[in-house]
């Protein structure tokens, strides 16, 4: 007999899902995860492993249905996986790579690796954009593709829909895939234990009570001040406005060394990493536009917090999909700020907001405005859709390898991000600290931005932090 018909189950997506599935299709919130392999993947391993991932975190077979009569966004999950893994050959993959370089040439004279290349391909490979909105649709939410790119090389990418993969949904997807990859290798396999568990709900529904509550006025007065400071935000130069854009990767590189001089000195100083690398990028920006003096700009700095330990109930990391909210605070610049000093400011400023709830009560405001820049880019600077100078997250991933388990794997190298070539920063910032190493990922919008510019512009940033950690 065959098994009974087992209902989809269904759940509306949540205010701040929604705003992500209104911002994917312009190209922001691509999340991809690429690892660079030395062995061939054993792919119905690979299959099979990302099966089970989907099994026991349901979000991630899910499928996102649009109703153009409520305009509502849901998430559809099915009773089995469906994912199925793209290969492409060493030709195929030789033909994408030759069609990046034709696109964007200065990737030649940057000395771009192949594998940085299929890194940023996956993060245009745009699976929602341009959605058709007169008709009730349902896309595939995570998909997975493995690259040959020599006859000793490989690069495993996992793609998915940011309003289900925020970064710790990421970094936990990550670790458990390897994970389970070696214990599948090893003899005598791990015994399969899946406990599919409920979808969760959106972060909205986990906000601690009275903690998201804000006076009608005071929700007026916020989203009013909101409106004006973005008026009145300066940006990095922009290059090319007119030209379709498209998210590239500059990776921020801190030997050892420097990188314990750095977190000593915030340690030092009580502030976090991340306000450090705020201040960096604004000194950095500020600098490359050759200001008078006395000159004052404004820019803005958007910080990532990662709620789940805060929600009501608590969330883990085991929770997938997307529990962070954004601070977005303004900083006014004149070319001659300390380092230090104004990564204080910095974290001042997002800790005074994180203290008065406003990574709870704003969620809905921050949420709103966003969604109007991508209805109408013409409320930003030269329709750049740029709400802010940078994007920082509140905490770095910390990662220290396992030598016997990459061996296993032949792994390489590894990255993880997300595009921002839609609504967002000119830069966004996935930090980690890597066996004792800053490793930065930072994407920007091209050709809004050049690679030449951007690598400077990055190159500056390293420059300040190395100096600044040994004064």
């Amino acid at each position: 007999m065959s098994e009974p018909l087992v209902e989809p189950k269904i759940r509306v997506a949540g205010g701040t899902e929604h705003s992500w599935c209104k911002a994917v299709p312009g190209g922001t919130g691509v999340t991809v995860l690429t690892l660079l392999l030395s062995k061939n993947p054993d792919i119905p391993l690979l299959q099979n492993t990302l099966h089970k991932l989907q099994n026991t975190h349901p979000i991630l077979k899910s499928k996102l249905h649009f109703n153009p009569n409520t305009n509502t966004f849901s998430y559809i999950t099915p009773s089995t996986p469906h994912l199925q893994i793209q290969l492409f050959d060493l030709s195929s993959t030789s033909e994408i790579l030759r069609g990046i370089i034709d696109l964007d040439p200065t990737t030649n004279t940057t000395s771009v690796s192949n594998f940085h290349l299929i890194l940023e391909h996956e993060l245009n490979r745009n699976t929602w954009s341009n959605p058709d909105r007169s008709t009730e649709t349902d896309v595939d939410l995570f998909f997975a593709s493995v690259y040959t790119l020599s006859a000793d090389k490989w690069a495993v990418a996992l793609r998915l829909h940011t309003s289900v993969c925020d970064r710790t949904t990421a970094v936990s997807l990550l670790r458990e895939l390897m994970r389970l990859m070696c214990a599948k290798n090893e003899e005598g396999a791990e015994k399969e234990n899946e406990e599919e568990v409920e979808v969760r709900l959106g972060i909205e529904d986990y906000v601690p009570s009275g903690k998201g509550n804000k006076p009608i006025w005071a929700r007026g007065v916020d989203m009013l001040g909101y409106s004006l400071n973005s008026l009145r935000l300066s940006n990095l130069n922009f290059k090319d406005i007119q030209s379709p854009r498209s998210s590239q990767v500059i990776r921020l590189q801190i030997n050892a060394d420097d990188t314990q001089k750095i977190l000593y000195g915030c340690h030092a100083k009580d502030i976090k990493l991340c306000a450090l690398l705020a201040a960096a990028g604004l000194i950095a920006a500020c600098s490359s536009k050759c200001l008078p003096d006395c000159h004052w700009e404004k820019y803005a700095v958007v910080t990532l917090i990662d709620c789940r330990s805060i929600l009501d109930p608590v969330l883990n990391t085991d929770d997938h999909g997307f529990y962070h909210s954004a601070v977005l605070n303004t900083h006014d610049l004149n070319g001659g700020e300390d380092l230090w000093e104004l990564a204080k400011r910095t974290h001042n400023s997002y800790t005074n907001a994180k203290h008065n709830n406003k990574h709870f009560s704003d969620m809905s405001d921050v949420n709103f405005l966003m969604c109007k820049a991508i209805e109408n880019p013409g409320l930003t600077p030269s329709s750049s859709l740029r709400t802010a100078l940078i994007s920082v997250f509140e905490d770095p991933v910390i990662d220290q390898s396992d030598p016997p388990l990459h061996e296993k794997l032949g792994l390489v190298d590894y990255i993880g991000c997300a595009s921002s070539h839609g609504v967002g920063p000119s830069i966004a910032i996935f930090d980690t600290i890597r066996d004792g190493q800053l490793d930065s990922a930072c994407v920007y919008p091209s050709p809004l931005h050049s690679r030449e510019q951007m690598q400077m512009l990055i190159d500056e940033m390293k420059r300040i932090l190395v100096e600044g950690a040994t004064t």
